[in-house]
């Protein structure tokens, strides 16, 4: 399993951040130090706030890396903290990249604003562990599997827009595949292999396709059984590569979402995951899982 991060503040930024990072994790990284320098000086939000003319809530929200970076304020702040020239730049460089254009634009038509920062969070982490209570996580669902979900979401729904929605499902999964693929560890309770989602052939394709997606030594999925998940909603950890930014947890809700940022925040929730890992099968008896589901329950007709 990923080892925690511990809580130690390391305050340098690399100046090839940006090379390895995109626009949601550099926002988040500018925000940490931003908020660091906030820190050592002995000046709160609200006095950093008055100083160049916002609020002490836009003060948060810079340092949450939850909004854009306007550059005279990151300008103004820098100059507010004393920092050198040199640090200077590279923030301002970082800043600069952070504000670039999401990756999601061509979607944005079928994004909700809540959903946006957790995509951008997802694209940019390296290990992303999730629980999953309800149905086959979207980074594993094929396209048949994912249609039938966002139709029963969305009943009675525009289906030109349910077609751009699993058309984004899709596009997600790409953060999988080569050159770079990132870290999916996933503890899924058995009721959502089991919950017929779609028809028959749909189902057994999905099965299928985890079948061969565990193969893959960047994937890893657990069935925790019946009796262990009650009560557990679904969740989902972000880390990422750079040692600056703390793990994210994304707590998906039915008309909005939560994003938890805070060490004494977040520790529970790996915790909550390492425990259900243990209680889960292990993930090498998971093909056997799947092949066992797919013959009593979604076999060929």
């Amino acid at each position: 399993m990923p080892t925690p991060r511990g809580s130690g503040d390391s305050t340098e930024i690399s100046g090839d951040a940006g090379q390895r990072s995109g626009p949601t994790a550099l926002r988040m990284l500018v925000g940490v130090r931003l908020r660091r320098l906030r820190e050592s000086h002995g000046i709160t939000r609200s006095e950093a706030g008055s100083a160049i003319g916002c609020s002490a809530s836009k003060i948060t929200n810079l340092e949450g890396g939850r909004i854009g970076l306007p550059l005279g304020d990151v300008a103004d702040l820098l100059s507010l903290y004393g920092v050198d020239e040199d640090e200077r730049q590279i923030v301002l460089a970082l800043a600069v990249q952070a504000n670039a254009p999401g990756r999601w634009q061509d979607y944005r038509d079928v994004i909700p604003d809540e959903f946006e920062a957790f995509l951008g969070l997802e694209q940019d982490a390296t290990v992303i562990r999730t629980y999953e209570d309800q149905h086959i996580p979207a980074l594993l669902q094929t396209k048949d599997y994912a249609r039938a979900v966002i139709a029963q979401s969305h009943e009675g729904g525009d289906a030109e827009l349910i077609e751009r929605r699993v058309a984004l499902r899709m596009h997600r999964q790409r953060l999988l595949l080569p050159p770079t693929p990132r870290t999916l560890w996933v503890v899924m309770d058995e009721s959502a292999l089991r919950r017929q989602v779609g028809d028959s052939a749909t189902m057994r394709a999905q099965m299928e396709h985890l079948h061969e997606m565990v193969k893959l030594p960047h994937v890893t999925l657990q069935v925790l059984p019946f009796v262990h998940g009650k009560g557990v909603d679904p969740f989902t950890v972000l880390r990422f590569a750079e040692a600056d930014l703390p793990d994210v947890v994304h707590l998906e809700q039915t008309a909005d979402a939560q994003y938890l940022t805070r060490d004494a925040d977040v520790r529970p929730y790996r915790h909550l995951l390492n425990q259900l890992s243990v209680y889960a099968q292990p993930a090498g008896a998971t093909p056997e899982i799947l092949q066992q589901i797919i013959g009593t329950l979604w076999s060929a007709p």
